[in-house]
């Protein structure tokens, strides 16, 4: 993580400290807030105004070098709030005459259940290094560098590991069609 010294420095105002936070914890604050949202652009923008407003804050006030991601993950939750209750306060503009009614209708609930417990099932028929990959790259959304590290394996055999998962998940689904 980083030292208190960087802590201390950035709360100073020291650019380059601040930056070293910013880039140390800007990965798992994503990944955090992306679990929330599932958009990337607006993960990205949350994220971005969370390190604004923490850091405003860090200048102001002494923050405890082993609660500062907490109070990112605290301050980027009550941002996301904020954004909800706007959203919800604009309301949406819509124009009833454009609006098709069998396009909009709700689609039935035990499709998308029946769905996700396909997918599911075929996940457990993975290997369990190829279903693990499989949850950290495009469930978890973490990086091959990321999951490398988690899996303690090398990004080639992270990448081919996924490559195969993927080819392996399509044939069950594919199968499960017939």
């Amino acid at each position: 993580m980083f030292e208190k010294e960087k802590l201390e420095k950035a709360q100073e105002g020291d650019l380059k400290s601040i930056e070293e936070i910013c880039s140390t914890t800007w990965g798992a604050l994503y990944r955090f807030v992306y679990f929330k949202v599932q958009n990337r652009e607006e993960a990205e923008d949350i994220t971005q105004e969370t390190y604004v407003k923490a850091l405003s804050h860090l200048q102001k006030n002494n923050i405890r070098l082993d609660k500062y991601i907490g109070f990112l993950r605290t301050v980027s939750l009550n941002v996301l709030r904020d954004k909800w209750r706007k959203k919800k306060r604009e309301g949406i503009d819509v124009n009833f005459e454009n609006v098709n009614p069998e396009a909009t209708a709700l689609k039935d609930p035990t499709e998308n259940f029946a769905q996700r417990m396909l997918i599911e099932n075929a996940l457990n028929r993975l290997n369990e290094e190829q279903r693990v990959v499989v949850e950290l790259r495009i469930i978890k959304g973490y990086s091959v560098d990321e999951a490398a590290r988690i899996m303690n394996k090398k990004e080639g055999t992270i990448r081919v590991l996924q490559y195969r998962a993927l080819q392996a998940l399509a044939k069950i689904l594919n199968d499960n069609d017939q």
